[in-house]
């Protein structure tokens, strides 16, 4: 009997580092491509969330990760199928450089991930301040792994024409592959922070930056040649997967911050979700005036330091989460999440009342505190998960904690820095605030965790008229926010 197989045009976007241009020679396409018609499904490798947001907003498609490092290959390819179903076309931007992994077998790199997925690949290349140099650097890459399809290249960064046939050439000549696209030295657009991009929901202007790429980057695109390199990748086999499983009816409430402070979700995360049974409540903790009837609260990461004025004028919410916390509400926090339900956020010399669930200030640095994958084995008692667990996940935070005092931690860092160098996982009652971010596909545990204390909370607390245990709390407890 054959093996069943699927079939989807893709292409990989990679690069020979970070910075090279990837990303907006990948939005350039996407934009180009969805004005043609065409429906994109795009993927983004590693654990980024703000690249991967923008590639959604440019698709208009939610853009989902692909991890090699947190993810199984067996999952990482029935996420990649299951996903491009229906799509006209898959596109994929790596990270970093094309070779680039967690060790020097390059086992989670781009290349890695590009063979995995019998992907085509498209180099962008930096040409600042270098010519002929370019096809010893691309001829290397050939040599370097001859089982990786490398169809052509995008040169960026170009200063003018005689730049421009220098290096044309000279990829040409001697590496044999097709220039696909010339981009010109332009001005940034797209603005950075940290070592990234500006996430697009702080963007003031996200319209410009489609009329940038419609006349700096789409207009220097060969897109029938990279349709065309897309459309000649094989099949892939149809892995037999939970991935498809259906979505079980929903029976409790799971409410979402979701907003310019808190914006870091996996859709799988949330698409994890709802297939336990949850209905996802999304909520503005700048502006929402209090809180829903909810069942739990799942708050991921962004930049709350940013909105920190706005989270504290806020207090109305903030009373309301406090109260909601003390009367067993269950709450998974990542990162910026973390920050918030702490005392206060300390940032460029201001310190910002937040909710004060968590006996702990967090002080906001010039350098990253923790950068990079984290390994976490659960230790310490917690409402969510059972001990010995191991939980791959991933950090990147500028803040540290300050006075923390007694604090009950949940994880034991394996690898990473966590809260402390040593513990991740801030446990307070119903509570688990940590640092590591967690993807749905790398943890399978983590989903049904909060669908199941959510059902708990919904089960053993007393229920009011509406149906939630939360509305009677947060009446009986009006009077007592007085003084938060």
């Amino acid at each position: 009997m054959s093996t069943p197989s699927f079939s989807v045009p893709r292409v990989t976007v990679s690069a020979l580092k970070g910075g090279a241009g990837k990303t907006l020679v990948t939005l350039g396409i996407l934009h180009g491509l969805r004005r043609s018609g065409l429906r994109v499904i795009p993927f983004k490798k590693g654990p980024d969330y703000i690249d991967a947001g923008w590639l959604g907003i440019v698709a208009g498609h939610s853009c989902y990760n692909l991890d090699p490092f947190m993810m199984s290959g067996e999952v990482l390819e029935a996420s990649f199928v299951f996903r491009s179903q229906g799509a006209d076309l898959a596109l994929l931007e790596g990270n970093r450089g094309l070779f680039d992994g967690a060790d020097v077998e390059g086992s989670c790199s781009t290349a890695e991930l590009a063979k995995r997925l019998r992907s085509p690949v498209i180099l962008v290349l930096d040409c600042t301040k270098v010519t002929r140099t370019v096809a010893a650097q691309v001829l290397g890459c050939l040599h370097f792994d001859p089982q990786l399809d490398i169809r052509g290249v995008v040169l960026n960064r170009v200063a003018r024409s005689r730049h421009e046939r220098i290096v044309r050439e000279s990829v040409e000549k001697y590496c044999g592959l097709p220039v696909l696209g010339v981009i010109p030295r332009v001005a940034t657009f797209l603005p950075m922070r940290h070592l990234g991009l500006l996430p697009w929901q702080e963007h003031e202007e996200r319209s410009r930056v489609l009329e940038t790429l419609e006349a700096k980057i789409l207009a220097n695109l060969d897109l029938s040649a990279i349709v065309d390199i897309a459309r000649q990748a094989p099949p892939l086999p149809s892995p037999v997967t939970g991935q498809t499983q259906k979505k079980t009816p929903a029976r409790i409430k799971v409410g979402i911050l979701r907003d310019a402070a808190f914006q870091f979700y996996y859709p799988e995360n949330l698409e994890a979700l709802s297939a336990q049974g949850a209905e996802l409540v999304f909520i503005d903790a700048l502006s929402a005036r209090g809180l829903p009837p909810i069942d739990a609260l799942y708050i991921g990461g962004g930049f709350p330091e940013t909105q920190a004025e706005a989270l504290e004028a806020n207090v109305s919410f903030r009373k309301d989460l406090h109260q909601a916390i003390r009367y067993g509400l269950p709450v998974y926090a990542e990162c910026g999440g973390l920050m918030y339900l702490g005392r206060k956020i300390i940032y460029q010399g201001r310190s910002f009342e937040m909710v004060g669930a968590l006996p702990v200030d967090f002080e906001v640095c010039s350098k990253p505190q923790g950068h990079g994958y984290v390994v976490l084995k659960v230790e310490g008692p917690n409402p969510f998960y059972s001990p010995g667990l191991e939980i791959i996940g991933h950090e990147f935070h500028y803040s540290r904690p300050q006075g923390s005092g007694d604090l009950s931690f949940a994880f034991k860092v394996l690898r990473g820095h966590g809260v402390d160098g040593r513990h991740d996982g801030i446990v307070q009652g119903n509570v688990l605030g940590m640092y590591t971010h967690i993807h749905a596909l790398g943890f399978l545990h983590w989903a049904p965790a909060i669908v199941r204390l959510a059902e708990e909370f919904r089960r053993t607390g007393a229920i009011s008229s509406r149906g939630n245990p939360l509305i009677r709390a947060l009446s009986l407890a009006k009077e007592e926010t007085k003084d938060l």
